[in-house]
């Protein structure tokens, strides 16, 4: 069997939780609006990377550190 690296965990307001979803290396929350998908993806396999996707053109990808300098303000999207 292979090595658990991370969890997950989804909640929602209709006291819907989903807990201790186990990966090895990546996992993927997508949620649906309308048409359009907005998906969040977490992968452990080198370096903790995170990519998140807003329909089909608007992406960021980086490593984890990078996300909180971008949610801080200290670098800017590209």
């Amino acid at each position: 069997m292979s090595e658990i690296r991370m969890y997950g965990e989804i909640r929602t307001d209709y006291d819907c939780e989903t807990t201790g979803l186990p990966a090895e290396r990546w996992g993927e929350a997508v949620f649906k609006v309308g048409d359009e998908d907005i998906a969040l993806e977490v992968s452990v396999e080198e370096n903790v990377i995170v990519s998140i996707m807003a329909g089909d053109d608007a992406m960021w990808k980086g490593t984890l550190e990078g996300l909180k300098k971008m949610l801080k303000g200290e670098i800017k999207a590209g």
